[in-house]
Parts: structure tokens; sequence; C-alpha cells
């Protein structure tokens, strides 16, 4: 019966999980069978299941020596390609920033990311790099969340970036999630280091919009045990509100309809 098997690629901390045959042990490293062809992974997790999901690709075998050193070298062929096709890209003067570049374990295909705010024409690029390293050449254009998953880093909250570490994918986030969490709508606050609003927004979402049915907005004016008052901040997993009576600022828990 087929085991799942939690693997990491490269220095990262995101887990991947694919299915296989024989038994591994944490800290061992393995061929897997990916959409980009073999790779090198090391095992970091071991999930007990009585039944494995069919749409997982497999573990191929465990790898050898030969294999390591395969991909230490692939590694180090990799960074000098980087630098080969950021070289290309100037002398044809693409408007392209090019952000990494793997090989495949075997070496059947060449993939380098990069980002840009148009299409571009990269065909001569593609020629240029296939006449060096005569391989499968893939040039592939990732928006700014997918480049900050691929370089790293830290967020706002001290921690490394969520899309680095777990998020398997990257959900469509809304200004209206800021919104309904009654946070500031400032940029420096909201965005993440890719420039886009931080996908943790998404977490508590369903939370906050739960929590604030049948509460008022601000700038509202409700009536309360001490008169008629203009809601002016909301504390809306608490489901309370301060409300403005006569120049004077006065807490109201809702579903209480009373004063703190």
């Amino acid at each position: 019966m087929d085991k799942v098997y939690g693997v990491v690629f490269k220095d990262g901390t995101k887990t991947y999980f694919f299915k296989g045959e024989d038994t591994y042990k944490i800290g061992e490293y393995v061929i897997v069978d990916t959409e980009k062809g073999l790779q090198y992974a090391k095992i970091v997790q071991v999930l007990d299941k009585k039944e494995t999901d069919e749409s997982l690709k497999g573990i191929i075998r465990l790898a050898t020596e030969e294999d390591t050193q395969n991909y230490m070298k692939n590694l180090k062929d990799a960074d000098q390609a980087l630098k080969k096709c950021i070289k290309f890209v100037d002398e044809l003067g693409l408007k392209m920033k090019v952000i990494n570049a793997q090989f495949t374990l075997e070496r059947t295909q060449l993939l380098f990311n990069f980002t840009a705010d148009d299409r571009v024409d990269f065909r001569e690029l593609a020629k240029k790099l296939a006449s060096i390293y005569h391989t499968r050449i893939e040039l592939r254009q990732i928006g700014a969340r997918d480049k900050a998953r691929e370089v790293g880093g830290v967020g706002i909250c001290g921690e490394q970036l969520c899309c680095v570490r777990f998020l398997q994918h990257m959900d469509t986030i809304s200004i209206n999630m800021a919104k309904d969490q009654n946070l500031a709508l400032n940029p420096s606050k909201i965005n993440g280091v890719c420039g886009r609003l931080l996908c943790c927004l998404a977490y508590e979402d369903a939370n906050y919009l739960e929590a604030s049915r049948g509460m008022p907005k601000v700038g509202d004016v409700i009536k309360t045990p001490s008169g008629e008052g203009e809601v002016v901040s909301l504390d809306i997993l608490n489901r309370k509100c301060q409300v403005m009576i006569d120049g004077n600022k006065e807490d109201y828990y809702i579903d209480e309809d009373s004063k703190k």
C-alpha cells in the first residue's frame, strides 16, 4: 500500500506531498516525479494514511550518491545559466527581469522564471540559450506573488512568507477583505513584500463576516440606553461599538445592548 510523504525542494520550507510504495525515513533524499520532470527532494514528513490521493505523483526511488552529485552540479550550472540569460536579455534589449533558473535532475529542461510589465517576445532569447545548453528551454512569466514565493523573504509579521512556507494555492485577495476586518486602508499595512494585498487577509475573513452580522457601521446613528448617538468605531470580533453621545464616547455590546 502506498504511503504519503512530505518533501521539500532545495532550501525551501514549503512541503509538497508525494506517494511512495517503498518505506522512506525523514531526512532521506529521494527522486520524485513532478510536472517539470524528475527532481531531487528531501523527506520531511511521513503521513499515516490508509488511503492515498490518486492525483498525487510518486516517489521514484531513494537518491543515490550520483544523484546528489548531479543535483549539486545542476545548482551550480543553473546559477551560471541565470547570469548568461541576464546578459542576453540586456543584449537583446528585452524588458524583462529574470528571477531564477533551474535544471531538472536529468537536465531534460532548463526553466527560467521572469517578471515583466507586458508580454515579451523571447523567441530569440530561447534560441540563444538552447544553442548553449542543448536542452528544452522554458521561459515562464510570473506575477508579483509568484516572484515573492520564488525569492522568499520575511513578512511584516516577522515570519517567513506564507507563500514560501505552506501555501499550496495563491487565493484571490480583495480590498473588501481589509474593509470587512475594519483595517486602515494603508498600503504599508495591508500590502506584503510583493506589493500586493497580504495573503493572510483571507485567513479570518469568513469569521469577520460572520461576527459583523447585525452590527452597525461607523457613522450610523443608533439608540442606546443613554440615548441616540453616532457610531465612531467598531470592535467586530467582540461585537462592540463605541458611540459618541453628547460629546462622550461610550462602549456598547451589540448582542447585549448594554453599556460596558
